[in-house]
């Protein structure tokens, strides 16, 4: 297309950053084969690998012998809350090892245990196998009596919220927070943000029809799309995050926006010069780093940590 007619920020560093995950991850990756799909997110996320954080360790186990999870312990914690991390990747990409780094750094930001969660991915395994995997470990946790912070990038963005109105349906308690970072939420792919950011870089509208059709969650469904939820009240604090050119930019807003109206606490954050996936440009992108460092602050602030 006429790269002329496509939304692009102007701050440097993101633009830096748009550049190498083209390099690795190209414009029309979702054309090609989903083997293929998985190698280039892949080597793009070990582009933005990073030492973990002093002190930090790390334990891969399995919850009910076959989800696996990782369990991040930074060196010193200051709240007894657990945060269970979503990771994004369109439900058909990403891994424990795809988001390592972030959720070392928010563990040790935070001074949280940190739970990662390798969902069975699409289209091998349809909805709602990502959703029951994560919702079984949350239950795993709250059974365990840790009080937990819901967190979720993109796909992993929906899941987060997901199970807040699952954990609702089911009147299960100790789920202090959901904390969305450009979340899918199910909007309606011709308005708003899916119309004016559709050919924006990093995600574009035919981008995210293309993961629903792979997904192939029932339309409607107030767990797959909490847009569609016929009650948002009683549904836990919230923490959202949206980037400016992106076509989920308005998932986030309208969501915000049904939570205040009714009366759940919720902070929302737009970043103006970001892209979809800005979290992997935090360590070269002045807004990402400030994107980021809200995050942090977020997570600090629902977990109760000093």
């Amino acid at each position: 297309m006429d790269s002329s007619l496509q939304p692009r920020p102007t701050e440097a560093g993101i633009l830096q950053f748009m550049e190498i995950c083209d390099s690795f991850y190209p414009p029309d990756a979702v054309t090609a084969s989903i083997e293929q799909q998985r190698q280039w997110y892949d080597a793009l996320c070990s582009r933005f690998d990073r030492p973990l954080p002093d002190g930090m360790r790390t334990q891969d186990e399995a919850v009910m012998g076959r989800i696996p999870v990782r369990r991040y312990q930074p060196q010193t914690i200051r709240t007894p809350a657990c945060l269970l991390y979503l990771h994004g990747g369109g439900f058909v990409v990403g891994s424990l090892q795809s988001h390592h780094a972030i959720c070392a750094e928010i563990a040790d930001h935070v001074g949280a245990e940190l739970v990662s969660v390798d969902y069975r991915l699409a289209p091998e395994h349809r909805w709602p196998a990502q959703t029951d995997d994560c919702f079984l470990v949350l239950k795993q946790l709250l059974a365990e009596g840790k009080t937990v912070l819901l967190i979720g990038d993109s796909a992993g963005g929906n899941l987060a919220a997901g199970l807040a109105v699952r954990a609702k349906g089911e009147r299960l308690s100790g789920i202090v927070g959901q904390i969305l970072i450009y979340p899918a939420l199910g909007g309606d792919l011709v308005s708003g943000s899916y119309e004016e950011m559709a050919n924006a870089p990093g995600l574009t509208t035919a981008d995210v029809g293309y993961y629903r059709g792979v997904l192939q969650a029932p339309a409607g469904d107030p767990v797959a799309e909490p847009l569609a939820s016929s009650s948002f009240a009683g549904l836990p604090p919230a923490f959202i995050t949206v980037a400016y050119f992106d076509p989920l930019r308005d998932d986030g807003r309208n969501y915000a926006a049904r939570l205040a109206a009714a009366g759940v606490e919720v902070w929302f954050r737009e970043e103006p010069q970001m892209v979809h996936t800005w979290l992997r440009a935090r360590h070269m992108s002045d807004g990402a780093s400030a994107g980021f460092r809200a995050i942090c602050e977020a997570v600090s602030r629902f977990a109760g940590s000093n």
